[in-house]
């Protein structure tokens, strides 16, 4: 044994595993009133595609999506923190069915979290 620690990436069955939680998670965000209309005329084989690299990125797997690309693919969305909030309760369930234990959870919902300042790019409007 090398001693190396295994990255939630690997622990979750890398991309095949990681591919599933995205289809998952892709399946409970269309049925959400609150962000399923970002998803409306999108194409979800692609979407599910990229998003399983930026996943697999984020629990430590060999893909790295960089803060401007991710800005970038959200910019035309107005996504706010309401949204924000949404998604990330949708993928703490997913994890939650998919078997990752909590502490799994916290670390790849800290790391979506990370990213929160580059994808709300509005606040919600009263």
């Amino acid at each position: 044994m090398s001693g190396k620690t295994q990255t939630l990436y690997e622990k979750y069955g890398g991309f095949p595993g990681v591919r599933q939680v995205v289809t998952d998670f892709y399946e409970r965000a269309l049925d959400s009133d609150i962000v399923g209309h970002f998803f409306e005329d999108v194409n979800m084989a692609r979407l599910v595609d990229h998003q399983t690299k930026m996943i697999a990125g984020l629990l430590g797997g060999p893909v790295e999506i960089s803060d401007a690309r991710l800005a970038t693919a959200h910019a035309h969305l107005n996504v706010d923190h309401y949204h924000f909030d949404e998604i990330a309760v949708l993928l703490n369930e997913t994890l939650v069915d998919a078997g990752f234990d909590k502490q799994d959870r916290l670390a790849a919902i800290a790391a979506v979290e990370a990213r929160r300042s580059v994808i709300v790019r509005r606040s919600r409007a009263a």
